[in-house]
């Protein structure tokens, strides 16, 4: 039986002057040992999820450390049984993960980052609301018990939607905790930075995201509930990270229970 393949989901926030120089070095290396998936570079970093070899994934994470300020990406790794991307792409974009609001630095000022292991009792505290900071596709999948649906359909509608429901989150007293999450920690941080920009004092994020969550917590201690929506084929990942049990519906690309029939084919 062949190995399993290495999954690195990753990113970081840097300051990269001429992110397409960083290009074509990267996609060689990245075909030289048979990677797949996709990386994006920006001036303000690098993200994206790749599989491979566990030599091959290992040669990239070391490439990344050599970067301008990515020393220390966060990265979060996991296993497939196949491949879980078609092909290989590293591209250029203005954002690593798109908001839409380029004053936006989350260098400059970001949230409490939270280890995972002091995650629950963060979002069990009365004076704190949570925020699912992912598209609703995503959050049908699984979620934190009392996390808040923005109901987004795009990382980019964020912004309007906290704006538009700022007092009815957040009243007129003392303002409550904020506590965000993400699939890998990037859009969560992202976040922070955005709500901090707003005025927002006290405001939090889990560091590695659910990812990193449903790997360090064990399932007797987890506040989790489904199953962690990835854009893989692997479709969902469950505690441990080990691969979960959603497919794709071929009609509306929404993640359904292996078995069970989407909405959308309802009559």
């Amino acid at each position: 039986m062949p190995a399993p393949l290495t999954v690195a989901a990753l990113y970081r926030f840097a300051r990269f002057a001429d992110p397409a120089a960083l290009r074509a070095p990267l996609l060689e290396l990245a075909e030289a040992q048979g990677i797949r998936g996709t990386l994006i570079l920006a001036r303000e970093g690098i993200n994206g999820t790749i599989a491979g070899t566990t030599e091959g994934i290992a040669a990239i994470i070391a490439h990344i450390r050599a970067l301008p300020g990515c020393a220390d990406p966060d990265v979060k790794y996991s296993a497939a049984s196949e491949m879980p991307f078609g092909r290989l792409k590293v591209r250029l974009k203005r954002e690593i993960v798109t908001m839409g609001l380029p004053d936006i630095d989350p260098l400059a000022s970001v949230g409490t980052y939270v280890a995972p292991h002091d995650w629950n009792a963060l979002i069990s505290d009365p004076e704190t609301i949570v925020i699912d900071t992912r598209n609703d596709y995503e959050v049908a999948v699984g979620t934190f018990a009392g996390a808040i649906n923005p109901e987004t359909r795009s990382f980019r509608e964020f912004p309007a939607w906290f704006r538009a429901e700022r007092e009815r989150l957040l009243g007129k007293g003392k303002q409550p905790k904020v506590a965000m999450f993400c699939t890998g920690g990037i859009r969560c941080e992202k976040s922070t930075a955005f709500l901090k920009a707003e005025g927002v004092e006290e405001v939090y994020h889990l560091k590695g995201g659910i990812l990193r969550y449903l790997e360090e917590v064990p399932a007797e201690q987890s506040l989790w509930q489904g199953e962690c929506f990835v854009f893989d084929e692997r479709v969902a990942l469950g505690h441990g990270l080990a691969e979960g049990e959603h497919v794709l519906c071929k009609s509306c690309g929404r993640a359904v229970p292996a078995g069970e029939s989407c909405a959308c084919t309802a009559s």
